[in-house]
């Protein structure tokens, strides 16, 4: 390969977009920098210099951790292994959240991962709250067994949609349709938490199923977390005065994406608010009405 020459002006912009990425991402992260512990009194520990984090729940606690930065819009990935075992009753989430906001402001982007007997498999919890109005679950199997090793979840969250993806594979769109009155968050920002916790009056074939606690800790581990965001610091975004080099902020499903995602709801979706008229008898939430909803 020939070398690569760049005159003044080029070197200047790689400087300022070399200067940008590192203001906006935050890659090989260290827990230690990019994280607080938030409860569970030591049950959360970072470990391998910061490498590594683990969250365990005991009958007297769960445990869980927070990002230092807060971000308003971005993309966020993790790699998590979840409880193995006997995990019933259980809940890992991992999800963003302007803990500030309740009630009509309540803004959050759910992962929520629901443990289940041995040999039964996860079921990943999502929902999307925007102003205060959430109710909006989908559920899906997963096509692997999430507790024999780290896989990667991801939330992208820009002015247009949020996405969720598993390994790279997105399972679910939420789309921005603020033009026809459903609300979106896009004004608020919001920091990354993750959490593991007991939820068995419902978690597990809506709390049939409760926890054994004979089988604790249950332990869930994170790694590999990076973002590739707009942090938010005293009002205002990194993103809003650097040279923007952030494709994630436009990023759509290519044809590609939407014939994944439609695979998984096809093949993996085991309950969507958009077809459960039992809940909604009034009539379904507007955004079910579009297309390929929501």
């Amino acid at each position: 390969m020939a070398p690569f020459n760049v005159g003044s002006s080029s070197k200047q912009a790689v400087v300022w977009l070399v200067f940008s990425v590192l203001a906006i991402v935050a890659s090989a992260s260290n827990f230690y920098q990019d994280f607080d512990t938030t409860w569970g009194n030591g049950r959360a520990k970072v470990l391998n210099n910061g490498q590594l984090l683990t969250l365990s729940l005991d009958r007297d606690s769960g445990s869980g951790f927070q990002s230092k930065n807060e971000y308003l819009f971005g993309k966020f990935d993790m790699q998590i292994k979840l409880v193995p075992g006997n995990s019933a009753g259980t809940v890992t989430a991992y999800y963003l959240l302007q803990l500030s906001s309740q009630g009509s402001t309540h803004d959050e982007i759910d992962f929520e991962f629901l443990g289940n007997l041995s040999g039964d498999p996860y079921i990943v919890h999502t929902n999307v709250y925007a102003q205060g109005k959430g109710d909006r679950e989908q559920q899906f199997y997963l096509w692997f067994d999430p507790t024999k090793d780290f896989h990667t979840y991801t939330i992208l969250w820009n002015p247009q949609h949020i996405v969720f993806y598993v390994d790279g594979t997105p399972i679910r769109e939420f789309k921005n349709r603020e033009g026809t009155g459903v609300p979106y968050p896009k004004n608020q920002p919001m920091r990354v938490y993750s959490s593991l916790w007991d939820a068995e009056d419902w978690a597990t074939r809506g709390g049939l199923i409760k926890t054994d606690w004979t089988q604790a800790p249950f332990t869930a581990s994170f790694k590999n977390f990076s973002s590739n965001a707009c942090v938010w610091s005293s009002g205002s975004s990194s993103c809003s005065s650097r040279p923007s080099n952030n494709s994630w902020m436009s990023q759509e499903l290519d044809g590609a994406g939407e014939e994944r995602l439609r695979w998984v709801q096809k093949n993996y979706m085991v309950y969507n608010y958009c077809a459960d008229l039992k809940r909604f008898p009034q009539g379904l939430p507007p955004e079910c009405s579009f297309r390929g909803a929501p």
